[in-house]
């Protein structure tokens, strides 16, 4: 082939460093964004925190050029006024400016760091070893005993068989399956009650143990927890009350004593740890119109350090006049992104808060239908950029602290043309079912027949799908005698 030179015109767009800092500034939550300004006040001398009102405002061009002259700087001057250019040979720093006292030091130096130190909770395993150590008589039971507690999971049941806990002592310990047994009886009386048990029958039959003999209706569940456990699993209360010869308000009263039991025992010991949700948006309504403003306790107010950026000389390449020219415009980039992250994230919510202002006036049952597509649209973004400003993200409101995320939604058809949020459905269909019949659930066929009427065409799967999202059971299994 014959080589040549070709000349081609094209357009190309790269990402320069400033565009992938604002990007991934955009994409941050409020406690990364947190994190994030503080490496940058730690890395970068330029950058200081403002204590005034106007923070998180940037330098302007102007003030840093007229703090930048080719002669030198005030700071400077005032500098070399202040310290002599030769000093006595027989003086000390000291005896010419006077230091700072320094902190007395502390005796002990053995105290351990308390703001290190976390408020670590008491696992199941770690208080019912406690109580096997209290009552185990030598070391052969409380091997035992530790065995069995190892075995116990998360929720309280012990998941493994006798046998297999004899195993798993080795032959070092020669243990009988009747003493694995007696050991498991003890730790079944243990706190939580209902820990150890291998079924829930058992757990639900140990917890009614420690009720006084004088509880009502307690024989009577004793009795349907050891006999009757699977009818009552299939909720067919017609047999139940056949078999134990019960009117229905006594098999009622039985129930509620059942109910009020504890199926996993084990969750009241574990340790919980607790998520705080910092609001990015505040949304209120104000003289008949909602108003929207960020939250200005996230994040710290920045500005550019004028001391150092008065330092900078025009005509000077050395390495610490490069070093503060390099972190100076890095501060400024910084600065920038932050403020067109906090811009995006207004123009956003406020566009979010236009569309749902039904939602905010009436709940759930009046959202819109809305996709980032809408959005883009509106403030004139890319989705990507809608998506990446609504992740993580949250906004309060009256109603509650919701996730931007929360706000769209898809969308189904109605009888009149419309679309209807999948939101609202789903608010109906919590409705429906929190106004039910207990004695005849409503089923899904019958739900989308009532919102049929009601002008929205929506399958029974997928009445179905938005039930289980709900974390609601089917009809079958929301089945009351009261």
């Amino acid at each position: 082939m014959k080589t040549s030179l070709q000349l081609r015109l094209g357009q190309q767009l790269t990402m320069t460093p400033q565009l992938q800092q604002a990007i991934r500034l955009l994409q941050l939550s409020s406690l990364e964004l947190q994190t994030e300004i503080q490496q940058a006040l730690e890395s970068n001398p330029l950058l200081e925190q403002s204590e005034s009102e106007e923070g998180q405002e940037s330098l302007d061009t102007d003030e840093v050029r007229e703090a930048i002259t080719p002669e030198g700087n005030e700071l400077n001057a005032s500098l070399g006024e202040a310290i002599p250019d030769e000093l006595p040979v027989d003086s000390s720093w000291n005896d010419i400016y006077d230091s700072l006292p320094l902190p007395a030091a502390s005796g002990d130096e053995s105290l351990p760091d308390l703001e290190n130190q976390g408020n670590r909770e008491e696992t199941l395993q770690e208080h019912l070893l406690w109580q096997a150590r209290l009552v185990a008589t030598n070391e052969k039971d409380l091997a035992i005993a530790t065995a069995i507690i190892d075995s116990i999971n998360e929720e309280g049941y012990l998941c493994s068989t006798l046998e297999e806990i004899q195993q798993s002592l080795g032959e070092d310990i020669e243990v009988e399956p009747g003493e694995v047994e007696v050991m498991l009886h003890q730790i079944q009386n243990f706190d939580p009650p209902g820990a150890g048990a291998r079924d829930l029958g058992e757990c639900l039959l140990l917890q009614l143990k420690q009720y006084p003999p004088g509880t009502p209706w307690l024989e009577e569940a004793t009795l349907l927890l050891s006999q009757h456990i699977a009818t009552l699993g299939k909720r067919d209360y017609a047999q139940l009350m056949r078999a134990m010869k019960l009117s229905e308000q006594e098999l009622g009263a039985t129930i509620h004593l059942i109910q009020s039991l504890n199926p996993r025992p084990g969750t009241q010991i574990q340790p919980s740890k607790t998520e705080y949700v910092v609001p990015d948006v505040y949304v209120t309504k104000q003289s008949n119109s909602w108003h929207v403003e960020l939250n200005p306790d996230i994040a710290p107010r920045l500005r550019v350090n004028t001391q150092y950026a008065s330092l900078i000389r025009r005509a000077d390449d050395s390495l610490t006049n490069s070093y503060l020219k390099n972190q100076l415009q890095e501060a400024r980039w910084f600065l920038k992104s932050l403020h067109s992250r906090n811009e995006t994230l207004l123009k956003v919510a406020c566009c979010i808060v236009e569309c749902q202002q039904g939602f905010l006036e009436h709940g759930e049952e009046a959202m819109r239908p809305l996709v980032l597509h809408d959005i883009a649209e509106a403030v004139s973004m890319h989705e990507s950029t809608i998506s990446r400003v609504t992740t993580n993200k949250y906004m309060h409101t009256p109603r509650g602290i919701y996730e931007l995320k929360y706000f769209f939604s898809s969308h189904v058809a109605t009888n009149s043309g419309g679309e209807c949020s999948a939101t609202a459905i789903r608010a109906l269909i919590k409705k429906l079912i929190a106004g039910e019949e207990p004695r005849k659930p409503l089923s899904d066929s019958k739900i989308a027949q009532i919102l049929s009427e009601q002008g929205i065409k929506v399958a029974r799967r997928t009445i179905a799908k938005y039930r289980e999202n709900l974390n609601i059971p089917p009809s079958n299994e929301r089945k009351r005698l009261i």
